[in-house]
């Protein structure tokens, strides 16, 4: 194919979401639509904790390998967003708030006992990738978070209004994560832009948020499977007590 212009470039970036985000999933339909048990919701806290634990471990690995200061001044928020400056603070620990307020005790959550094994898999394939892969393909599969303020004022909307068990300081973390999500995927799209232009690199970036959108689809595939049809929990993973 022929290189395309930036914008074109930006359009492909969005369609892929438009078409493979994980807001499609069927389990997030039943999450936001107040149709999941209080066991379902604590599942997929418990598991979507392991990604967000080793989202700076991610990040770390990027800035590494990163030579520019600028890229690597820029990348550094995301490891104070989710680590904090200190104890208790960042995305991780407003995190386990939520398993907490879920009724989760945090040494369970914190241990990954009850972690199911495709979500195991899928994050460190995710790690992996952007220990591996171009730098410019690590940028660009964080592009989902172009896509992830949506996600988040439905989430928030629909859990607050259909579930009890749920309060405002329980979801303390998606109140502050639109606008750190805005501002990261603000410069990544700026730099996959700038730097994807021949058919080969720009090639390489669709095909890397791809990667990630099917990162976090196979997440909830496995969650549908164990947790809601046909509810085949693997051995040792979590277990509902409804």
């Amino acid at each position: 194919m022929n290189a395309l212009s930036a914008d074109e470039l930006e359009a492909r970036l969005r369609d892929i979401g438009a078409r493979r985000y994980h807001r499609l999933h069927p389990f997030h339909k039943l999450l936001h639509g107040g149709q999941c048990t209080k066991g379902q919701v604590q599942a997929w806290a418990l598991n979507r904790y392991y990604y967000q634990a080793m989202i700076p471990v991610k990040d770390a690995s990027l800035i590494a390998r990163c030579e520019d200061q600028s890229t690597r001044r820029e990348w550094r928020s995301r490891l104070v967003d989710h680590d904090g400056e200190r104890e208790g603070e960042g995305g991780i620990a407003r995190w386990l708030k939520l398993t907490s307020g879920l009724g989760l005790e945090r040494d369970y959550v914190v241990s990954l006992r009850g972690l199911l094994p495709a979500t195991r898999f899928a994050v460190d394939a995710y790690v992996h990738f952007v220990r591996e892969k171009s730098l410019i393909e690590a940028i660009a599969s964080s592009l989902t978070e172009l896509f992830s303020p949506g996600i988040i004022s439905e989430r928030i909307e629909g859990m607050l209004k259909s579930y009890d068990f749920v309060t405002p300081e329980t979801l303390a973390y998606f109140s502050q994560r639109p606008p750190q999500a805005e501002r990261d995927s603000r410069f990544a799209l700026d730099y996959v832009k700038k730097y994807a232009r021949t058919p080969e690199t720009q090639h390489s970036v669709l095909r890397a948020l791809e990667f990630k959108c099917d990162v976090l689809w196979a997440m909830l595939d496995a969650l549908y499977h164990a947790y809601v049809a046909p509810g085949h929990i693997p051995p040792g993973a979590f277990v509902p007590r409804d």
